[in-house]
């Protein structure tokens, strides 16, 4: 899944930080890294003009979901203030059944590129890229399957790493849980990353483990109950912080995390500020950020150069492209020991499994 294959890289700078947008000619080669930015800010007030139409297709829990598919909005609608796109989103059906339809009619309608977000798209995407070869797609967390496909993979794995540091760290009793979504192998990376970052500090800490829905069963994304439910079990037998990865059904480990009065860890995005509720918000300790924002945004910002696909960009921590947050500030006390992990992931000193 990490598999890279690169031709050409195209670099802008955003935030004053130094970006890198993957970009590609046709052809094999090596393999990079992207870079990432500061979290989405205030725009120009007046954005340049622009004939770029950008669609994108949501994943399963559509905007809204305070998480995964919000990060992906954020960097669409960065495009449009910054880079004067016009925007389409299309969020599919419950099941997801709708998917290639939906890329379908964002092509018909004349928007290049079209972005997938998610994994369930890669076949989908691989049939639309065939049938329009004219536009350049991408793809969040899936590889590069046609020459006209860039993918946007993150190490996941590496940030759940410092989640689960922070969580054995902070855990009085050495017991916290994880709730994935779905028990597909892109969900496996984050449990695994978890584990070995919660072993590293308590190496016979209790870790509960549990997904809501079988490989191919999207709706554990969108299953805030069951997540609910899940959670609750994970309290009750003793856990002090249960970390998901489970999209819009992370609202239910909240709620379970608020009713026993102890502490969960978001994902994706900053959910102890995207989440509304307030009483829900004082449990959120941290969150894994995926800058799946700043993936969307650079893939836009680097067609706009006259990049073209067949390749893919991954983003880790070595780009700040995978972290945590600190709103909140409750984990500014143990920042050196992150820091600390951190340092020694990106030289290479420790290798993250990306399989449980």
């Amino acid at each position: 899944m990490l598999g890279k294959r690169f031709n050409k890289v195209a670099l802008g700078s955003v935030a004053g930080v130094l970006l890198m947008a993957a970009a590609a000619c046709g052809g094999g080669g090596g393999g990079t890294t992207a870079a990432s930015q500061e979290p989405t800010g205030a725009a120009s007030s007046e954005a340049p003009k622009s004939d770029l139409k950008v669609g994108l297709a949501f994943d399963v829990g559509g905007r809204g979901d305070k998480s995964f598919n919000d990060s992906a909005y954020a960097g669409l609608e960065k495009a449009k203030t910054d880079l004067g796109a016009e925007i389409k989103e299309l969020s599919p059906s419950a099941d997801g059944s709708n998917r290639g339809d939906l890329l379908r009619q964002l092509a018909d309608a004349g928007y290049n590129p079209i972005i997938g977000v998610g994994f369930a798209y890669a076949e989908d995407v691989k049939k639309a890229a065939e049938e329009y070869p004219d536009i350049q797609f991408a793809i969040v967390d899936s590889a590069s399957n046609a020459p006209n496909v860039t993918g946007l993979l993150f190490a996941e794995e590496q940030g759940s790493y410092l989640a689960g540091v922070a969580a054995a760290t902070k855990a009085e009793s050495g017991h916290v849980g994880f709730v994935g979504g779905v028990e597909s192998d892109l969900i496996k990376k984050f449990e695994a990353g978890f584990v070995a970052g919660v072993k590293s500090v308590k190496a016979d800490a209790k870790i509960d483990v549990k997904y809501l829905t079988p490989n191919g069963d999207f709706s554990g994304f969108k299953a805030p109950d069951k997540g609910k439910v899940a959670a609750e079990k994970m309290y009750q037998d003793g856990a002090d912080i249960v970390y998901h990865a489970s999209g819009d059904s992370g609202l239910g480990v909240f709620q379970a995390a608020a009713a026993a009065k102890k502490k969960a860890i978001g994902v994706d995005s900053d959910q102890r500020q995207t989440v509304k509720e307030t009483d829900l918000q004082s449990v959120i300790m941290t969150s894994m950020l995926k800058r799946v924002d700043v993936g969307v945004f650079e893939f836009i910002k680097a067609f706009q150069g006259g990049a073209k696909g067949g390749t893919d960009t991954t983003y880790d921590l070595k780009v700040d492209g995978v972290g945590l947050s600190t709103t909140g500030g409750e984990i500014d006390d143990i920042k050196d020991k992150l820091d600390a992990a951190k340092k020694d992931i990106v030289d290479g000193k420790i290798t993250v499994p990306a399989k449980p």
